[in-house]
């Protein structure tokens, strides 16, 4: 081989060389350009999802929406500010009894399972008329919805009627249906439709229906709620005859049974 061509080999070859380090090059940059791109892409994404994971955990729940509504729906035979007064019986009564109750409270259960009959065959004679005020505290123990939800649906049957709405919270407070306090079956609006469906007036009722799974109360139940706090009690049952408490004979709670019951109711309606 002459010197010529071997030089001319030698220069083809670092020809060759440099164009494949150039197109190698142009490789390099362009796969640099990509990760970078999908770096951008990927840092956006993630800032978007703890962006939008932040603004989830700012976002106030349903419930507490409810407690601040552009506007309230009450239901029918309410009054007062918000529908928050529901007053049961004769307008001819006298006096009233005031009941509160959480719709998760067992002791509630046992008083309204001894004692929540004598109160409607009572209320039905005119002997005095019902108000009743409905708490969710239960709910602030352990973060459940039950309360609040069975308050909304007992809502949805005082909206139907007062008969239904006595005859629905008699079967909230069964043995049959109330549930231990740990566990929050009430949050379900379809455990709450099964109890309603032994109620006649509820049963296959597409307004009491649609109002519970919509949730149209659920405002209405968390003014309710409110007014319990605002009332200075601080547990359930508690009984007031006309502001004043009733008590069994010992004077601190409610009385459990039928027979201690109208006992005290009897001293209240006299003093």
């Amino acid at each position: 081989m002459s010197a010529r061509n071997s030089q001319a080999n030698k220069a083809a070859a670092r020809e060759r060389l440099r164009q494949e380090r150039e197109r190698q090059a142009k490789k390099d940059k362009v796969r640099r350009q990509v990760t970078v791109a999908v770096s951008a892409v990927a840092v956006l994404a993630l800032a978007g999802g703890v962006g939008y994971a932040v603004m989830q955990a700012n976002k106030p729940s349903h419930w507490e929406a409810a407690k601040e509504p552009a506007t309230v729906t009450a239901p029918k035979n309410t009054s007062g500010d918000n529908g928050t007064t529901v007053v049961i019986g004769k307008p001819a009564a006298k006096k009233t009894l005031e009941i509160y109750e959480d719709s998760r409270c067992p002791v509630c259960a046992v008083f309204e399972q001894g004692v929540g009959e004598t109160i409607e065959k009572d209320v039905a004679a005119g002997k005095y008329k019902l108000q009743y005020v409905g708490a969710t505290f239960i709910d602030n123990s352990d973060q459940g919805e039950g309360s609040k939800n069975a308050l909304s649906a007992l809502g949805a049957a005082l909206d139907v009627g007062p008969e239904a709405f006595l005859d629905y919270k008699a079967a909230l407070y069964s043995a049959k249906f109330h549930p231990e306090e740990s566990q929050d079956k009430f949050a379900k609006d379809s455990y709450l439709l099964e109890i309603a469906d032994t109620v006649p007036a509820l049963k296959s009722n597409a307004a009491f229906k649609k109002n519970v799974e919509e949730g149209t109360f659920d405002a209405w139940a968390m003014k309710m709620s409110a007014a319990f706090d605002k009332s200075g009690v601080t547990g359930t049952p508690t009984l007031r005859m006309d502001g004043k408490p009733v008590t069994d004979a010992r004077g601190k709670n409610a009385p459990m049974t039928a027979a201690e019951f109208t006992t005290a109711v009897d001293k209240a309606l006299k003093g």
